[in-house]
């Protein structure tokens, strides 16, 4: 048998393994698996970012509660002042009120953040026990799946290797230049080898050139395409 016919069987049963190939990796049950796997991981992310947040919450509360005992602090210690100094004039009894009105405010201020940062992180907290909820129930769900792939699997495993097999055999003979070649088409063309069909490629369907069918007739030599790049057989 010549090359090229030992060529074109060896991609026959090239192209069937790839085929099988790829409907493994488009598997329902595989997409499926795929699909709660990165959900899983996008919720376990969520979570992690959530209880990040909720720290920097907590920690800006701790931040707020001791700048409230301060200036809590600083109140009473205006009000003794006040007590033990009256203010002997209007100018200083306005700066008493003055400065006493502006720690009050810094107070009311201060609460009402920490307020809203607890209600946020309340909230936070909240979305997070629902986020738990659903990926126990998608985690349940995933395990069930992995099972049943594991066992398609294997079984769709078996026969690409099988397939695979019978290729390494029908290309065992052949030319280690052409099937270079032909390895290196594959990367950007598939199939990589294509009949000569009414004088025109079998892949891209476009006429090749006088002087190409009759190199292709003499079988001097391996021709590519000059369209498409595909190795043309004269079968």
């Amino acid at each position: 048998m010549e090359q090229i016919e030992m060529l074109w069987e060896f991609q026959q049963a090239d192209m069937e393994a790839d085929t099988l190939e790829t409907e493994i990796k488009r598997s329902p049950t595989r997409l499926a698996l795929k699909k709660n796997r990165d959900f899983l991981l996008e919720q376990q992310n969520l979570v992690k970012q959530i209880e990040e947040q909720v720290g920097e919450m907590l920690d800006r509360v701790d931040v707020i509660r001791d700048a409230i005992v301060l200036q809590q602090d600083q109140l009473k210690a205006l009000e003794t002042r006040l007590s033990e100094n009256p203010p002997e004039s209007l100018e200083e009894a306005r700066a008493f009120a003055h400065d006493t009105q502006k720690l009050i405010g810094d107070i009311q201020s201060y609460e009402q953040e920490m307020k809203r940062i607890q209600q946020d992180a309340a909230d936070h907290e909240r979305e997070q026990k629902e986020i738990v909820v659903r990926f126990a129930r998608v985690k349940t769900e995933y395990e069930k799946q992995k099972i049943d792939y594991e066992e398609e699997y294997k079984e769709q495993m078996k026969s690409l290797e099988d397939k695979r097999r019978i290729a390494q055999e029908k290309g065992k003979d052949i030319d280690p230049q052409l099937m270079e070649r032909y390895l290196t088409i594959k990367k950007h063309c598939v199939p990589p080898v294509a009949k000569l069909v009414n004088g025109q490629c079998g892949g891209c369907y476009m006429s090749l050139p006088s002087v190409t069918l009759r190199n292709l007739k003499a079988g001097t030599k391996v021709i590519e395409c000059e369209s498409c790049g595909r190795m043309i057989i004269p079968l």
